[in-house]
């Protein structure tokens, strides 16, 4: 048992060493587009129907850093001032794939092609989705609610008596890790537990190889589909899984579905934007997450080595070891923060 409990803890530290200096500089990028790129400035450019919003719609969800009141009420709020169900759709789809930490932490843990080519299958994606709404939808113009969730945080603020500055770190390095910090967390101590309890190389016989890479790519899918893993806590998870055995391919689906779709994502845009829209939404995600996947395996025929070792520069351990602490202490402050929050209007 303490043998099980010290290989889980290195594990754990040892994945957190790894993704740490490029998360810490991830939630640095994140703060500053943030201060650049809100809410209101992606409305603007996103009003009306048509190709090229849905161009610009997953073009802008890619990197775009959002606040932690999320994905959800943000596109919703696209659609409530004028953007057509393609653009939200769009937005929804490639958003939640990726984003300037989650790159980078893909990189630091998996390689520079699994870092390139997971933000352009996001993008792709999006921009598949938005055609298919164009193709069967009508273009009526909007009817949401006016009660749809407003974005309230820091980043969305139009308060400008703080300087560009300290908004931008507060949004990095307090609000960012606060909406992910948990989740990260979780998804590191998942990883160090599948690392710990499945031996290396157990599912290569049984589902790669033989042409069962689909069937593994629809267990996958399967599993993460329900779900809510944020872009970056699925990358540890992914590792994880090729390292026992999985293929690459299958790694990218989970990396796809997890943070791309959950039972209230796709609730919310049932209710909001219509069921046709969710339904062709979810047989996005299934579609090119699966033609991903098979895609990724074929150009890297079981040369996985290629795939996750292909760093373009080792950083010395003690930096990542100094980068481990700082980021462990950023996101517990994260979460005590969000709790604090929330507990703080039953308080009053």
């Amino acid at each position: 048992m303490v043998n099980f409990l010290q290989t889980i803890g290195l594990d754990f530290w040892g994945t957190l060493s790894e993704m740490s200096p490029y998360l810490l500089f991830g939630f640095g990028v994140a703060g500053v587009l943030s201060v650049w790129i809100n809410a209101d400035v992606v409305q603007r450019h996103l009003g009306g129907a048509g190709f090229w919003q849905v161009f610009k719609a997953s073009l802008f969800g890619v990197p775009l850093p959002l606040c932690s009141c999320g994905v959800i009420p943000v596109s919703m709020s696209l659609h409530k001032h004028g953007a057509s169900k393609a653009a939200t759709v769009s937005f929804l789809l490639s958003t939640p794939q990726t984003g300037a930490d989650s790159i980078l932490v893909t990189y630091s843990l998996m390689g520079p092609i699994f870092a390139i080519f997971r933000p352009l299958a996001a993008f792709v994606t999006g921009v598949f989705g938005g055609c298919l709404i164009n193709a069967v939808e009508n273009h009526a113009p909007s009817t949401l609610p006016e009660e749809t969730k407003e974005c309230a945080d820091e980043c969305c603020s139009n308060e400008k008596k703080q300087s560009r500055f300290v908004r931008a770190f507060k949004h990095g390095f307090i609000t960012l890790p606060a909406d992910i910090g948990r989740s990260m967390l979780v998804g590191l101590f998942i990883a160090a537990l599948i690392a710990a309890m499945v031996p290396e190389n157990y599912f290569a016989d049984k589902l790669t190889g033989g042409g069962n890479n689909i069937l593994s790519m629809l267990i996958m899918m399967v599993v993460g589909i329900p779900i809510y893993v944020c872009a970056t806590a699925s990358v540890p998870i992914a590792v994880q899984l090729i390292a026992i055995g999985l293929s690459p391919g299958t790694a990218f689906v989970f990396l796809m579905t997890g943070p791309a779709t959950n039972a209230a994502t796709l609730a919310t845009l049932s209710n909001q934007v219509g069921k046709r829209a969710a339904i062709i939404f979810l047989l996005t995600v299934g579609v090119s997450s699966l033609t991903g996947g098979l895609l990724l395996d074929a150009l890297f025929r079981g040369d996985i080595d290629q795939i996750i070792h292909a760093h373009g520069f080792m950083l010395p351990q003690w930096l990542k070891s100094a980068c481990a602490i700082i980021l462990l202490a950023v996101l517990i402050y994260g979460i005590m923060h969000s709790r604090h929050k929330t507990e703080e209007p039953a308080a009053q």
